[in-house]
């Protein structure tokens, strides 16, 4: 009797633990778009945990279901295909850079949900070279952004104002230059989110 005592107090203590550290959900939704191949791991990651631990739920999209690889070796199987995203769905659409973010930059969906979220009055966040896919969407023309530093004359030449800053954020367009400003970014969203 004793024993089992012990193991339903033990059973309240780990339950109890447990909704004590998870974090409380605002009804935010996010969605982020990442490549099938080559997305950039801590841009990706390091966002995620931030809008996560802030109670936002998070849906990954990519090209396909397949296991997503990251250049730095991290691995991630997407919810759902860029097909089936729908921007009215989210609070935030949130594109991921790295060296396989390139096969959005000519992607008629990609352009679509940048567009259509723009539109629509969402949170639209790029990093990296994911910025340029905003450019290429025709949502960031006129607007502060920033991106890769050696990106930077291509938002220029396309009519944005480029800053060069870490982090930018222009109404509800929010971008960012790469993996060291990555938490910084994710930070903005969630302070983006909750105003």
């Amino acid at each position: 009797m004793r024993n089992i005592g012990k193991f339903v107090l033990a059973a309240l203590f780990v339950i109890s633990f447990t909704f004590l550290q998870a974090p409380a959900q605002t009804g935010k939704k996010a969605v982020m778009l990442i490549a099938q191949d080559g997305f950039q791991d801590d841009e990706f990651f390091r966002p995620k945990e931030v809008l996560e631990k802030n109670g936002i739920a998070v849906t990954v999209a990519s090209s396909s279901l397949a296991e997503a690889k990251g250049m730095n070796g991290g691995k991630f199987t997407p919810q759902v295909l860029l097909s089936g995203v729908k921007a009215g769905d989210f609070d935030a659409v949130i594109f991921i850079g790295g060296s396989g973010a390139a096969q959005y930059l000519d992607d008629p969906q990609a352009h679509n949900l940048a567009q259509d979220a723009a539109v629509q009055g969402k949170i639209v966040g790029a990093i990296c070279i994911a910025s340029r896919i905003l450019v290429n969407a025709g949502v960031l023309k006129g607007k502060r952004a920033t991106v890769y530093p050696t990106e930077g004359d291509k938002l220029k030449a396309a009519g944005v104002i480029y800053t060069a800053m870490p982090v930018e954020i222009d109404g509800k367009i929010i971008t960012a230059d790469g993996p060291d400003s990555a938490v910084r970014f994710g930070e903005e969203i969630v302070k983006a989110l909750k105003d």
